[in-house]
């Protein structure tokens, strides 16, 4: 089992909310308002951690190992949500989620397949850990900087955890995870064909909720992601080069093979496109 150890690895690098975001460093001299509603925004997002490990837990029904890493990823993710929201509530209230509007991105997502769909949310902590660092450098309050920081390592260590399921999900079923894998992985690193940040949340999952049947859409501003990343954080080609290179160098260890480009991975994927 792959629980016990990613537990005792995730708790010693846990951070605690009380002790370790300096609150008392808040200078709301340094807080914009179009900072705050970015907040809220993320805030809202990471609420989402809840659909999804309903999803986890359904569509992994016979995996109880990683079934169990659930109940990490789930508190971890969902105290990133709380630390936004604990951030809006003491230093700029009236832009503090209501209850609705986060319970507004729960909803059950359809079920797929679950080896796609960890490959999707390895490459979403992937991608998070970059934006989570632009979102550090773009802020200019202090408490926040460090919060985004703290987030963003957390984001890491994900995307680390689900690796190590990926691994064993080689080791197990050999070429059928081959082939989820490196398609999934085609999808997420080739974002810049789709026209859109490519991430868990902005991609549809409920053909009865279509089109309000993605995260992104269920907020306050559905609009709000493509202009953060592109005017604000300003997300650029350089940054989006760090995520693709990434997911490539990862992939590349876990398949025993260099992709230094995209169409090195398709070509490898094109090996297993009649077992995907």
């Amino acid at each position: 089992m792959l629980y016990p150890e990613l537990f005792k690895s995730l708790e010693s690098a846990r951070w605690d909310m009380d002790k370790d975001v300096p609150w008392d460093g808040f200078d709301a001299s340094l807080l914009s308002d179009e900072q705050a509603l970015t907040i809220k925004m993320n805030a809202i997002t990471e609420w989402s951690a809840l659909p999804a490990t309903e999803m986890f837990l359904r569509d992994n029904r016979d995996d109880s190992d990683f079934c169990a890493f659930m109940s990490v990823w789930f508190y971890e993710e969902q105290k990133h949500s709380l630390v936004l929201l604990e951030y809006l509530r003491r230093f700029r209230p009236d832009l503090a989620p209501t209850e609705q509007e986060l319970h507004e991105v729960r909803f059950e997502f359809d079920p797929a397949p679950a080896l796609e769909t960890l490959m999707l949310h390895f490459c979403g902590e992937v991608r998070l850990t970059q934006w989570y660092r632009r979102a550090s450098e773009w802020h200019t309050e202090p408490v926040i900087k460090h919060i985004y920081n703290l987030l963003s390592r957390d984001e890491a260590r994900h995307g680390g955890a689900y690796l190590k399921y990926m691994k064993r999900a080689i080791e197990r079923t050999g070429d059928t995870a081959r082939a989820a894998f490196s398609k999934i992985g085609m999808l997420m690193a080739a974002s810049g064909r789709a026209g859109k940040p490519l991430h868990p949340t902005n991609l549809h999952v409920s053909k009865a909720l279509y089109p309000r049947d993605t995260i992104q859409s269920r907020l306050p501003d559905p609009d709000w992601l493509e202009h953060w990343l592109d005017q604000q954080i300003r997300f650029d080609k350089d940054c989006e080069a760090r995520v693709i290179g990434g997911i490539l160098r990862n992939l590349g260890s876990l398949f025993g093979e260099s992709f230094k480009t995209v169409s090195d991975l398709n070509r490898f994927r094109k090996q297993f496109a009649t077992t995907a």
